[in-house]
């Protein structure tokens, strides 16, 4: 029987791993990603937050004021949420080789950090995430797909202890 659950471990592990995507593989998509220059001025943007069953729990809006100094880039984030909620993230982002980026945010615990190559970003970081009364440490894995001048896509997978509980579509549009 321990031979059989080691075996079936093994090809869990060998299945999830191989399904994983890697930012590599984007090296000649385009447009280029290029996170200062993209979100430099005014954004908006639409999305959803689903849970592990595909439920939609939560839709938002968010209006994003960006200002680049060298290689700095501090996002305003202004969300509403059709509850009626209101809520802000700043971030502030350094660019750190090309491509490469790390991120902090007052809900993100530690350091973002994040990775593009041709049309697309990879961002990743554990959150912060208010349930009810508390908080909860789960790990967003944020992937941005430039689609043209004006819009990018983003999907995130929102992890607990390496099992995705949710997800986030949303959708920017550059003014």
């Amino acid at each position: 029987m321990i031979k059989y659950l080691r075996a079936l471990i093994f090809f869990l592990i060998v299945f999830l791993t191989a399904c994983s995507t890697d930012i590599g593989e984007y090296k000649t998509s385009k447009p280029q990603f290029d996170l200062f220059e993209y979100f430099d001025g005014r954004t908006q943007a639409w999305g959803m937050v689903q849970d592990y069953t595909d439920k939609q729990t939560r839709r938002f809006s968010v209006s994003i004021d960006g200002v680049v100094e060298g290689d700095t880039l501090t996002l305003v984030e202004d969300f509403v949420f059709a509850d009626g909620e209101i809520d802000q993230r700043i971030w502030t982002i350094k660019r750190i080789g090309k491509g490469q980026y790390v991120g902090e945010a007052d809900d993100i615990i530690g350091q973002a950090s994040g990775v593009e190559v041709g049309n697309a970003l990879q961002w990743q970081y554990d959150f912060e995430l208010k349930m009810d009364e508390s908080t909860v440490v789960v790990t967003f894995d944020d992937w941005l797909y430039r689609q043209d001048e004006r819009h990018v896509f983003n999907l995130t997978k929102i992890k607990k202890f390496g099992i995705e509980v949710g997800q986030i579509t949303l959708f920017f549009q550059k003014n």
